[in-house]
């Protein structure tokens, strides 16, 4: 495929024509930064496992020169941050057994800034080649900036196509905000309790985030596991790992409908449900 940036990459961990592997793809996930596709869509990676007609494939948006780093890593360049993260992003998709993985290699302030449409551009030929069933990205919350335009972009790629090109939905997954302080009807979970050591293996690849300072691989799973067990107060555990979602679908689906709004209707039913508790118990 022909993408905006030369640096741009297509992986495919099967060796089939990129073309190929990404019209096989039904599930599709686009994310901000390396390791945020097996922090964030774990559940459509583990869905897609070792299924003949389920695959899937994730998109990475930015080149990761800018990650944090300490440790062993201390020492390392921003070009040899990009070299390590890219060559690690890859062996999770050979772990995953992913249908493709394509790298756009943006850095991240031109994700950021609206008027830079080659990332859209990109997301929508992406899309439009797939034609997945299923498209994930960060959730509208989340507190850092380059997930949360990621989203947008991701957003922006689908308004674009026609009706009878959308996916059947569209999830904002829980990365930098965790999605458990949603009502629970707004609550999209994904079940995570099987092929642990799968996820594990996942996480793990990212040996430059885990021995350079943040242990991404506990957090994920920890959060995972208290999703579970804090999802229901009044019965036992259906699950020992979840995974929240909020369905952004209807951005998609009314392309005029404002996305601050839509994002504050998720806050509202918050607070009234926390009003309407307090009024319930007062004297």
């Amino acid at each position: 495929m022909n993408f905006h940036l030369s640096s741009a990459e297509v992986f495919i961990p099967d060796g089939l024509e990129p073309e190929k592997a990404l019209a096989r793809t039904t599930h599709l996930a686009i994310a901000a930064h390396q390791d945020d596709l097996e922090i964030m869509a774990a559940a459509p990676i583990l869905d897609c496992f070792q299924q003949e007609q389920r695959w899937f494939t994730g998109v990475v948006v930015t080149d990761g020169r800018g990650s944090p780093r300490s440790g062993m890593y201390a020492h390392f360049s921003d070009e040899d941050m990009y070299q390590v993260r890219r060559a690690e992003q890859c062996k999770a998709a050979v772990v995953g057994e992913y249908s493709a993985l394509v790298l756009l290699d943006y850095p991240s302030r031109k994700i950021k800034d609206a008027q830079y449409l080659f990332p859209v551009d990109d997301l929508e030929a992406i899309i439009q080649t797939a034609s997945p069933e299923f498209v994930y990205t960060h959730n509208l919350a989340d507190k850092h900036d380059t997930h949360v335009a990621v989203a947008l972009r991701t957003i922006a790629a689908l308004r674009r196509l026609p009706p009878h090109s959308l996916p059947h939905k569209l999830y904002g997954a829980e990365v930098w905000r965790g999605l458990d302080w949603l009502v629970d009807q707004d609550k999209i979970a994904f079940d995570l309790s099987e092929n642990e050591s799968l996820q594990l293996a996942l996480l793990g690849v990212f040996h430059s985030q885990i021995a350079g300072g943040k242990r991404y691989d506990l957090a994920s799973m920890g959060r995972r596991r208290a999703n579970a067990t804090y999802f229901e107060s009044h019965g036992v555990d259906q699950a020992s790992a979840i995974s929240f979602a909020m369905d952004l679908t209807p951005l998609i689906e009314v392309p005029q409908q404002k996305i601050s709004p839509f994002i504050q209707e998720f806050i509202t039913r918050l607070s009234q449900d926390i009003e309407d508790r307090l009024r319930r118990l007062s004297s």
